[in-house]
């Protein structure tokens, strides 16, 4: 089983800063979680990720506070976020104990009562005792960097703001250790994030695997997206290299046409989507070739049909270099098998070197195997697909236990009761 290893003071809860050191809340009546820390939780144990946090807390040897009143907040923690996992160090340096972080003392503890996998696990702190400590386990670590006026860490292997980032970064990533089997389909097949949150395109784009971007007007309104400039040159400030896909919005040819210069001219990494038609079912091949021959790298969209492929091949002939998205998930809605439209596609395309095929719209993970399984060149991945990537070949008896934890968890959590219907 893989874990989280969470501070918490700092991570789950905000610390009370002194002096730029942070400490403890006194009581759980002041306890205050993190914003996003709820949802970051529940994301990671329906990854499949076991929680456990692993606190110092010093301030029971001093004597400033009881062990009473850890356990205390530990309880209200427990209770909001679905933590049921809390090691706790009661001691201070000159105990010499070896549970006190920068020791790995309690995360090998952990991983001996519950089987843990450490080199497959992370430790998520604000610290450099926490970095410390996961390091010694064989753990990967993340850095959450508040700022604190002390000495920084050796080494993490990702350094973010906060949980909610850490989250979206180990979940994207973790699924990628060499010799699981989600590694082998990234090698055959390209997984292009497809959002338009920028937060979760900046912890994207520090994945090896995510191999670009794409977006386009329903993902960035959705997103709260109102300046289309302003969201594009933020993206670019994220990501120079590898290719990001923006979408004209117009529906006449030659508003289109000065749409993809500008956004063309952006930089060298945008492609820009073109759909195959306008919104009155009019072929958009002339505006195609017309940006071709002026070396507008294109990604045309919205494709649904062999007969469109043929013809946006035809139109894409003399590209240097483009993509076509034909809507797999879209074509799977109205009760027919995608596959064939897909391999049908690379049969055409496949005469053009110059030209990739897109799996779009997927609706589950498994069209990324099946992506990978005929060739395809590359496929588009939304966050929520992106958090179960890591569950490939997983033992399914295994993962109907963790389901029936997670069911009976929750219900905890919520307090829910059945009282007798007389009472």
């Amino acid at each position: 089983m893989r874990a989280i290893f969470l501070d918490r003071d700092g991570i789950l809860n905000a610390a009370v800063v002194r002096q730029g050191r942070p400490h403890p809340p006194g009581a759980a009546a002041t306890l205050e979680i993190l914003p996003g820390v709820e949802d970051a939780c529940r994301r990671l144990r329906n990854a499949g990720f076991l929680l456990v946090c692993v606190t110092n807390q010093p301030d029971i040897a001093r004597g400033t506070t009881t062990r009473s009143a850890v356990d205390a907040i530990n309880a209200a923690l427990g209770a909001s976020l679905g933590i049921r996992n809390f090691v706790v160090c009661p001691h201070d340096d000159a105990d010499r104990c070896d549970c006190r972080k920068p020791l790995p003392g309690m995360l090998l503890a952990a991983a001996a009562e519950h089987a843990i996998d450490l080199p497959g696990s992370v430790m998520v702190g604000d610290r450099w005792r926490d970095v410390a400590a996961g390091r010694a386990a064989g753990c990967r670590t993340v850095f959450v960097d508040h700022g604190y006026a002390e000495e920084r860490p050796s080494r993490p292997d990702f350094i973010c703001r906060g949980l909610a980032e850490a989250a979206e970064w180990i979940i994207a990533g973790m699924a990628w250790r060499e010799g699981e089997q989600p590694m082998t389909v990234a090698e055959r097949v390209k997984i292009f994030a497809d959002g338009a949150d920028i937060q979760g395109i900046a912890a994207l784009a520090r994945n090896p695997v995510i191999k670009g971007f794409t977006t386009n007007p329903t993902l960035m309104r959705a997103a709260g997206v109102t300046d289309y400039l302003q969201f594009a040159r933020a993206v670019l400030s994220i990501e120079r290299s590898r290719p990001i896909s923006f979408e004209v919005f117009a529906d006449e040819p030659d508003e289109m046409h000065r749409q993809a210069i500008l956004l063309s001219g952006l930089s060298a990494n945008v492609y820009v989507k073109i759909p195959v038609t306008n919104t009155r079912g009019e072929s958009c091949a002339a505006l195609i070739r017309s940006l071709v021959a002026e070396g507008v790298r294109l990604n045309v969209t919205a494709l649904l049909t062999l007969p469109q492929v043929l013809t946006v091949a035809d139109a894409l002939r003399d590209s240097a270099h483009a993509f076509i998205s034909v809507f797999a998930g879209r074509i799977a809605d109205t009760g027919r098998d995608p596959l064939p439209v897909m391999q049908g596609a690379l049969d055409i395309i496949g005469r053009q070197h110059e030209l990739e095929l897109i799996w779009a719209s997927p609706r589950e993970v498994y069209n990324i195997y099946q992506a990978a399984a005929i060739g395809c060149h590359a496929i588009t991945v939304s966050s929520d697909l992106l958090m179960k990537l890591n569950l490939g070949g997983k033992d399914l008896d295994e993962f109907s236990l963790e389901t029936v934890r997670m069911f009976h968890a929750d219900a905890a959590a919520a307090g829910y009761r059945l009282s007798d219907a007389n009472g």
